[in-house]
C-alpha cells in the first residue's frame, strides 16, 4: 500500500494548494532546446538553508541520444541511492562542475550575492560552452552569464538535467561537510551537514561558533554580539 498523499515525497504544497509533482523528471525541457542544437546545462544547489559550510551548485549537460534511467530529484533519494547516481552521473554526464561560496563569502556579499558567484562558478567551470541554463525555482541566479536562461519552479521533479545537479551538488557538499566533522566534533556535521539539527543547536550555545558558520546569520550572530558572555568563534 502506498504513503497516505501528505507524506509522498512528490507531493508539495503551495498557498495550501496539493500540487502533485512528476515522479520521474523528464527532458521536455530539454529537448526542444535541442532539437534547435543547442547545448544545455540544469542548474541546481545546496545549502542555502544551512548555518555552516558553502552553499553549493552543481551544472550538468546530460547526453541528447540516451537517458539516464532512475534518475530522481535528490530530495527524493535516500543516501545510498544518491551516491550510487552521483558516480553514474559524473560516468554518463557530457560535462559536470560544481563550485561552491564559502561561509566566508556569505558573510562578506550576502546570501544572494554569494549564490550567484557559486552558480557563475559552477557554470564556467563546464567543459562545454552551454547555450541554455535550466534554473530550478523562480528567480535567475545566473543573469548576465551570456545564455538563455529557462526558470522552472520545483524544476528538479521536472527536467531531468536539474534533477542530476541536484544530486551532484549534494553529495558533494555533503561529502565535504562529513570531512569536515572530525575537526568540530561538537557540531555533528558528519550528521547533520550544517543545518540546525538539536544536537548542532546545543554545540552553538554550549561551544559558540566555529569557523565553518555563518557568523552573518542571526541566531549566530546573537551568540557572538548579544550576550557579552557569548564564547568567540572556535578555530579548532
Amino acid at each position: 500500500m502506498g504513503l497516505p498523499v501528505s507524506r509522498r515525497k512528490n507531493v508539495t504544497y503551495v498557498n495550501g494548494r496539493r500540487i502533485r509533482l512528476p515522479d520521474v523528471p523528464g527532458l521536455r525541457h530539454e529537448r526542444r532546446h535541442w532539437d534547435d542544437g543547442h547545448v544545455v546545462a540544469g542548474v541546481d544547489e545546496v545549502g542555502r538553508g544551512a548555518w555552516a559550510g558553502p552553499v553549493t551548485y552543481a551544472a550538468v549537460v546530460l547526453p541528447t541520444d540516451r537517458r539516464m534511467y532512475k534518475l530522481r530529484d535528490s530530495k527524493q533519494l535516500d543516501h545510498t541511492r544518491r551516491e550510487e547516481l552521483h558516480d553514474r552521473i559524473l560516468d554518463f554526464a557530457l560535462a559536470v562542475s560544481v563550485a561552491s561560496a564559502s561561509n566566508e563569502e556569505i558573510d562578506r556579499l550576502g546570501m544572494s550575492a554569494a549564490m550567484q558567484l557559486a552558480a557563475h562558478r559552477a557554470v564556467d567551470g563546464l567543459a562545454l560552452t552551454p547555450d541554455v541554463l535550466l534554473l530550478d525555482g523562480n528567480w535567475d541566479f545566473l543573469a548576465g552569464q551570456d545564455t538563455h536562461n529557462e526558470l522552472i519552479v520545483h524544476g528538479d521533479a521536472h527536467s531531468a538535467s536539474i534533477a542530476a545537479a541536484s544530486i551532484v551538488a549534494k553529495v558533494t557538499r555533503d561529502r565535504q561537510m562529513v570531512d569536515h566533522s572530525p575537526s568540530h566534533p561538537p557540531y555533528a556535521f558528519h550528521s547533520n551537514k550544517g543545518y540546525p539539527s538539536p544536537v548542532h543547536r546545543r554545540a552553538l550555545r554550549e561551544q559558540g561558533p566555529c569557523v565553518l558558520h555563518r557568523t552573518s546569520w542571526t541566531p549566530i550572530a546573537e551568540l557572538l554580539d548579544g550576550d557579552p558572555r557569548s564564547p568567540s568563534v572556535r578555530t579548532d
